[in-house]
């Protein structure tokens, strides 16, 4: 017969199981103001906090992906909603959107190749002439030369290693292929967003207790009306921009026009800077034909910029955000410095989602405070 303390554990334990109750009654509770369990608690908390942290930056890359995927589906859930509120069903709906956005993309893609490419071997056969132009004293490129050296910076450029221009050469590959990879996989994300966003809603919504549903119901939707419209706004708002910056190169006879035009397109997505930049971008290309071209596209650049800040801005998307002209360009510096162009790009429409929040749920509180 066996004896000890085990002995007597497992006689007690045969006593305190019963048929309703198997493994017993529950035991006296813990004293959760122990200082062991308290450090013990707190020692938890902080390791997975640290842990947790470790894991977000470890795939900081993905999930700013996902965010951004997120983002441009719930962008482009107006159009699915308009095709699903006549009679489509959503996957048909989310097929056809991203046909037509595909259609677009490839047709753009199909016009402008061919003047890219022909634009681009202007590019290298003009290349001698504007080295020319760059020893010449009396021209523009000679005086810029003569103040910041440019030859001097791009022969010592081409005068190093070997062995440093195939790395650059093979740096430049990489980041091209995972760029290209990167690009697939936010529209694969995107898709899978835009398919599955009434059950993402809906989950999302569970999250939140029954006695307040409704109003989170309500301000979830206009958040995602908000984002909604302000994407969609701000993209016909960047092909106004590129439109418009065509015509203009192409009147003067300024050179790679179109190439120009797609930068101001592309850059005009970003607030506050990505129109100034892609000015003077096309403002220095200008300069290569003369200097009343250059400071003429200056001028035409200032003042597109002033009618899309308060005409087409407040036309097309400043009912939609209504974000006050301090709350947006502390936005975009913000979101710029934690998040780079994304944070840039999406730091107005979070900024009228933050408004809102804080218009509805906190002020009222502190009113009644």
């Amino acid at each position: 017969m066996r004896e000890g303390p085990i002995a007597d554990a497992e006689a007690a334990a045969a006593e305190l199981s019963t048929p309703d109750q198997p493994f017993g009654g529950r035991g006296k509770p813990f004293d959760r103001r122990s200082p062991f369990l308290v450090g013990m608690a707190a020692a938890a908390g902080v390791a997975a906090t640290y842990g947790l942290v470790q894991l977000l930056l470890g795939v900081r890359g993905i999930m700013l992906l996902v965010g951004l995927a997120l983002f441009l589906a719930v962008g482009l859930e107006p159009a699915v909603s308009w095709l699903v509120a006549r009679r489509f069903p959503r996957w048909v709906a989310v097929t056809t959107v991203f046909l037509v956005a595909l259609a677009a993309v490839g047709g753009f893609v199909a016009a402008t190749i061919p003047v890219l490419v022909d634009q681009a071997t202007q590019l290298v056969h003009r290349a001698p002439g504007y080295l020319e132009q760059a020893t010449e004293r009396n021209s523009l490129l000679g005086q810029l030369n003569e103040r910041i050296q440019l030859q001097q910076r791009f022969e010592q450029a081409l005068s190093g290693r070997e062995s440093v221009l195939i790395g650059g050469l093979l740096g430049a590959g990489q980041a091209v292929l995972t760029a290209l990879s990167s690009f697939v996989l936010l529209v694969v994300l995107t898709v899978y967003f835009l398919a599955d966003l009434p059950r993402i809603r809906a989950v999302g919504y569970r999250m939140v207790p029954a006695s307040r549903r409704p109003r989170a119901i309500l301000l979830g939707d206009e958040i995602v009306a908000k984002v909604g419209g302000y994407v969609l706004g701000n993209l016909l708002i960047s092909v106004i921009a590129g439109v418009v910056a065509y015509a203009w190169l192409l009147i003067f006879g300024v050179p790679y026009a179109l190439l120009l035009s797609i930068m101001v397109a592309i850059l005009d997505m970003i607030p506050l800077v990505g129109t100034i930049t892609a000015g003077i971008i096309a403002s220095l290309a200008a300069l290569t034909v003369s200097l009343p071209v250059g400071l003429a596209t200056i001028g035409f650049f200032v003042v597109y910029r002033l009618v899309e800040n308060y005409l087409l801005i407040p036309k097309i998307i400043g009912g939609v955000v209504q974000v006050p002209a301090l709350a947006t360009v502390v936005a975009v510096i913000v979101g710029g410095a934690l998040l780079g162009v994304v944070g840039a790009v999406i730091a107005i429409p979070v900024a009228a989602a933050l408004q809102l929040l804080v218009r509805e749920m906190l002020v009222p509180r502190l009113d009644r405070a």
